[in-house]
């Protein structure tokens, strides 16, 4: 079957349901990274059934990134073992390990916290950002202080997509340190970075969150920043 006859396929499969082992059978690594990014797709939104078909075309044609992708789509825990071992089994975080690690997003606190770290430490955005991904499903476990010090070097990223997704891991804490550092943001960020950390304040709702926002409103020389607080301080009190 050509690739044309199989987008045409899997464009009817709301009205026709496709079988794990249909999708099995016409995946080949031939085909465009587009197509075998859609099976795949496919394939891991089957989760129980799909897993064994995974599995099947990880031993007959080894981890390729669209297989790790449907491997974690499946939700399955025999794939996010195997995902975990693929970890185990590298030394360094490759290009193929940011695929697996991308793929165990949704177990994140079953992922070692090294590999965690070496993701935030790593100067790649992807690599930080599946890092920060994951960090959101443990940071329950860490003191505050913990982890501000895991999130230091994604907060000071050049990169606006990065420090926004510290933001919102951080936002869903309450400490005073959490919302001091959020503060910082208001005032040193650019304006992307400083809109999130005002609305992280403003989720918060802590009597020192509202501090915070309280003097950014009397303080800041930036206008447009200074609405921003007094919007985010106004909707504290709203009933």
């Amino acid at each position: 079957m050509n690739e044309a006859a199989l987008w045409d396929r899997l464009s009817r499969s709301r009205r026709a349901p496709l079988e794990p082992e249909w999708l099995g059978e016409v995946y080949s690594p031939s085909f465009s990274v587009e197509l075998r990014r859609a099976l795949c797709e496919k394939l891991g939104m089957l989760a129980e059934q799909g897993w064994p078909i995974i599995e099947q075309l990880i031993q007959q044609h080894g981890p390729l990134p669209d297989l790790v992708l449907a491997a974690g789509l499946c939700h399955q825990p025999e794939a996010r073992d195997w995902l975990l071992d693929q970890l185990r089994n590298s030394s360094e975080l490759a290009e193929v390990n940011l695929c697996i690690i991308e793929a165990l997003s949704c177990w994140g606190a079953d992922v070692p916290e090294r590999v965690v770290q070496e993701c935030l430490h790593h100067p790649g955005q992807h690599h930080r950002l599946a890092g920060l991904q994951l960090l959101g499903f443990r940071s329950h476990c860490l003191s505050d202080d913990a982890l501000l010090t895991l999130c230091t070097e994604p907060l000071n990223d050049f990169r606006d997509p990065v420090v926004i997704a510290a933001v919102r891991v951080l936002q869903r804490r309450d400490g005073a340190t959490i919302s001091e550092r959020l503060s910082d943001l208001c005032k040193t960020g650019s304006d992307n970075v400083a809109i999130a950390a005002f609305r992280a304040l403003g989720c918060i709702a802590t009597p020192v969150s509202q501090r915070c926002l309280k003097e950014l409103s009397e303080t800041l020389n930036i206008e447009s920043r200074k609405q921003l607080a007094c919007q985010q301080l106004e909707q504290q009190f709203r009933t």
